[in-house]
């Protein structure tokens, strides 16, 4: 169909838009915080604090997503997608101001937890959505379009937090004003998500017991179970579990890395600044992918592309990485985002055709779960050996066995038939 066709879709693209909104917003948020927590003058962290603020921020979401996943194949998608966008600007205001006057710790945390957990329910409903507004046999294409573009908009958000920080200041009263522009992004994408008829996002049929308890309560069995009977998409949980590993390991690497042992390199500093231009590069490794995938799917097929993208990464991972000089650093982080973004349209994409509305949400909803675990196991077992400069060849050779662990885990449960429901 081609991305202007699927743009004159009138759900379709409002749908882009209100992703695009809650995207800016949570890029700016999460940036404006790393930059208050890590990167604040005024406050002082080591690589097992770091490893706590991920692990706070993403595992107990991780533990109730799936039951989120049961209320999005349960309740009105529109309606969702106001309310908890509304909720997350909400907090979001919070947040800036606890910030701002110099809260810290676990409180801190703990608000921010809740804000991201809000706008991963917010991403699964709005993949879970897309199947309402654009054809079946073009949600390869529209997926691309809508994660990778929605991505690079992120990173855009996250850029505006570092001018922002520099504008405003790099101390808790300007990481507090930084931290409560995101709230824009939250306003806006319920505003867009509001123009939906009631109904018209799904889910079009509720397969689910009379109460609500009882459809939290089986959220977590029931997207496992579809999952693991539908090769296609269990191949492609092994896949990304595996990218998802590596990239736990390398994030906590670079921060470090950034913080304490970069030297400037040509008009890029290290620091905060050096992290948002690393992730200007990671950005557009998505957006290629975003322009690319499609056509390299029907190439080489999606088995092929898979494979190919994680042994991408794992030469990325140990040739780019192992230096620990910015100049690699920097294009492994455009390959790796690259071949990422790859495996995560080819998981999607089997996610939203292979499994039926009815458990679509919980589906997606496990997906993020199970993302987040393996990348905070990841973290927490990187910080217990990590130096706190971040230099770590061993871990980096870590990082790159597990792509190839994935590799394998991807072909044999590829080669598994679809068991009968």
């Amino acid at each position: 169909m081609g991305p202007r066709r699927l743009l004159a879709i009138a759900g379709f693209r409002r749908l882009l838009l209100s992703r695009f909104a809650s995207q800016w917003g949570d890029g700016l948020f999460q940036t404006g915080l790393a930059g208050a927590v890590v990167f604040n003058p005024e406050r002082a962290v080591s690589p097992q604090e770091i490893a706590a603020g991920f692990v706070v921020l993403l595992l107990p979401y991780s533990l109730v997503g799936p039951f989120a996943g049961a209320l999005l194949d349960r309740w009105d998608r529109r309606r969702v997608l106001v309310g908890a966008n509304l909720l997350r600007g909400t907090l979001v205001v919070v947040s800036a101001v606890c910030v701002a006057t110099g809260v810290e710790g676990l409180p801190l945390l703990m608000l921010a937890l809740v804000v991201v957990g809000i706008s991963r329910f917010v991403g699964a409903g709005l993949s879970a959505a897309l199947p309402h507004v654009v054809p079946v046999r073009n949600l390869v294409e529209a997926n691309a379009l809508a994660v990778t573009l929605g991505a690079v908009v992120s990173v855009i958000g996250a850029g505006c937090a570092v001018g922002l920080r520099s504008l405003f200041g790099e101390d808790n009263a300007g990481s507090g004003i930084t931290t409560a522009v995101a709230v824009i992004g939250s306003v806006l994408a319920a505003g867009i998500a509001v123009r939906f008829a009631r109904g018209a996002l799904g889910p079009d049929e509720v397969d689910e017991p009379d109460t609500a308890m009882a459809a939290v309560a089986n959220g977590l069995f029931d997207g496992g179970r579809v999952a693991l009977r539908t090769p296609s998409v269990a191949a492609g949980f092994c896949a990304l579990l595996a990218h998802r590993a590596s990239f736990g390991i390398s994030l906590l690497l670079t921060v470090l890395l950034m913080r304490f042992s970069f030297d400037d390199f040509g008009p890029i500093e290290a620091g905060l600044p050096g992290l948002g231009v690393l992730l200007g590069f990671g950005a557009a490794g998505i957006f290629v992918a975003g322009v690319t995938t499609a056509r390299l799917v029907t190439r080489i097929g999606r088995k092929r592309a898979v494979l190919a993208s994680l042994a991408t990464a794992a030469v990325a991972q140990l040739g780019l990485g192992l230096p620990m000089v910015m100049p690699t650093v920097l294009i492994a982080a455009f390959v790796i985002a690259y071949a990422g973004q790859v495996v995560k349209l080819c998981v999607d994409a089997a996610v939203q055709r292979d499994i039926g509305d009815e458990t679509r949400g919980r589906v997606f909803a496990l997906y993020d779960m199970l993302f987040n675990i393996t990348q905070v196991l990841a973290v927490g077992v990187a910080a217990a050996v990590i130096p706190a400069d971040g230099r770590s060849p061993a871990l980096i050779v870590a990082a790159t066995a597990v792509y190839l662990v994935g590799m394998v885990g991807f072909e044999l449960v590829t080669r598994r038939r679809t068991r009968p429901a």
